[in-house]
């Protein structure tokens, strides 16, 4: 097992194993380091610590206001949801069975020193593993004409899935996250707003993570049980696997019909409205650490961190504390009235009595996008020693007062585009699409031919026959089609699978 480190001169990193040496390992290294989370008494479900939850409460301002400003409002639903609702629509229950979570008793008596379940429920309850049925016994009395329509609602809430193997932030039992749910009057406007807050993850995925996506529809084994169509975001993390940052469905009427979902047209006709849902988890968090971390913890972009700018005082002598923290305080109020991206600076001043090396590798480890330290000589000559988290951490910079002012936002915007930039070419120098016939394709996937078994090649872009029965040949290879891309080539060539002609272009990879 690998340890998080506190560094020494004779060490290179901070976190141990390295990502080539270990990338699972690492990975989990990275979340102890940077105090994110860890595992609780509950199999497969995770603390989320200040630093870890910190980021998920930024996730949700900058998607609640993008949310709202498509005119959606927020709402609560139930956890648990009786099990009839999920035998209304049958897809959906057959998608979700073997990851449900079921209440079945009311009660806890007493016998022999020891609790047992009694006084049992008349209808089992669902704990929620998505909020469509639930939601859509809600929106069947909410809607009655097309004057209802849309209904534009949206829901943060956790939800849990029984899951078999966690990992915190990617795979755990409960995990946090948003869902919207709409009605619509007809299908092309549902299919609009589907489409439309496929684009809203994809700017915030993009604008504010810094993590690049392709975009694309599911094919029909990887689409969500009951939808019409599935649209998803894929991320490739840096061993080159791929990691689905966010799904937006396109439910035509099969849900409406489950949940007597009805409206009164323009017409007086009755019909069923068409919906759509719509959601991203904590599992964006993970993306960050496999996206953007490097051997030394956690690296944040600006506009997700927590904290953008740590403050660092140095102080050698007693004496020159009262003046050194002053200095530092006016430094942190002038920067902390910088608007960047139209919100204040996220400034901390980090007076812990703790050398100055520690607090260093603390802040490091965390992700702070910059750190500033200030001793005495900076005091006399009006400056601060800058560390930017996209360079070495060594690689120090001096800056008058009046410059940090006036650069602050340029080089904070800079590391954010390097990190883009960075996750960019990782990805533009892992995407295959040379690979023509069935042999290289099980060649590229399969690890024992790799001089490197723990990296699984990248992505492949192959055509492909839309046969949703030839999905069943990947599996041997633990690899899926990730998407069909919305960005089509429109030419015509031969399935990677089947060697039948083709005109479809699929993302094939394993994933997380």
């Amino acid at each position: 097992m690998g340890e998080v480190k506190t560094m020494n001169k004779a060490e290179q990193t901070a976190i141990s194993p390295t990502r080539d040496k270990d990338y699972p390992e690492w990975y989990q290294q990275v979340i102890k380091a940077a105090d994110m989370a860890e595992n609780s008494a509950v199999r497969g479900c995770m603390v989320m610590k200040p630093w870890g939850y910190g980021i998920w409460e930024n996730m949700q301002r900058y998607l609640d206001e993008a949310i709202k400003n498509t005119g959606h409002e927020n709402a609560y639903f139930p956890l648990f949801i009786p099990l009839s609702f999920l035998e209304k629509e049958a897809e959906h229950v057959a998608g979700f069975a073997k990851e449900c979570a079921v209440v079945t008793h009311h009660r806890l008596e007493e016998k022999d020193g020891k609790l047992i379940p009694t006084g049992e429920l008349e209808e089992p309850l669902i704990i929620r593993p998505t909020s469509e049925t639930i939601i859509g016994d809600c929106f069947s009395r909410w809607v009655e004409s097309y004057r209802d329509l849309p209904l534009l609602i949206n829901q943060w809430a956790n939800v849990v899935r029984w899951e078999m193997r966690p990992r915190i932030f990617l795979r755990t039992t409960e995990f946090l996250w948003q869902e919207g749910h709409t009605v619509h009057a007809s299908a092309d406007e549902a299919l609009q707003e589907t489409l439309k807050m496929h684009q809203v993850y994809r700017t915030f995925i993009e604008d504010i993570l810094a993590i690049p996506v392709i975009l694309g529809e599911k094919s029909p084994g990887e689409r969500f049980p009951g939808a019409v169509a599935t649209y998803t975001l894929e991320a490739m993390t840096q061993d080159q696997k791929a990691l689905q940052m966010g799904t937006s469905h396109y439910l035509g009427q099969n849900f409406a019909k489950a949940s007597g979902i009805k409206f009164s047209n323009k017409d007086g006709q009755i019909e069923y409205g068409y919906t759509t849902s719509w959601g991203i988890t904590t599992r964006l968090i993970g993306a960050l650490i496999m996206c953007h971390g490097d051997d030394d913890g956690l690296r944040l972009p600006p506009r997700i961190a927590p904290k953008q700018i740590v403050l660092i005082p140095v102080i050698p002598k007693p004496e020159m504390e009262e003046r050194v923290l002053a200095y530092t305080e006016q430094v942190a109020s002038q920067l902390r009235a910088i608007s960047f991206h139209g919100r204040p600076l996220s400034v901390t001043v980090d007076k812990r009595d703790k050398r100055g090396g520690e607090k260093n590798w603390e802040w490091i480890k965390k992700g702070v996008p910059v750190r500033i330290e200030i001793g005495p000589r900076d005091v006399d000559a009006q400056a601060v020693t800058l560390t930017r988290r996209d360079r070495p951490h060594k690689e120090k910079e001096t800056l008058p007062i009046t410059q940090l002012l006036t650069q602050i936002s340029p080089i904070l915007d800079d590391i954010q585009n390097n990190y883009y930039q960075q996750a960019l070419t990782i990805r533009s120098n892992n995407i295959r699409s040379d690979i023509s016939t069935l042999d290289e394709f099980k060649r590229f996937f399969t690890p024992k031919n790799s001089d490197k078994p723990e990296i699984h090649g990248g992505f492949v872009l192959a055509k492909w026959c839309g046969d949703a029965e030839t999905e069943k040949l990947l599996d041997e290879l633990k690899v899926t089609i990730r998407c069909i891309p919305l960005n089509q080539s429109n030419t015509t060539g031969k399935c990677i699978l089947t060697g039948r002609s083709a005109t479809i272009d699929a993302i094939f990879a394993k994933s997380y």
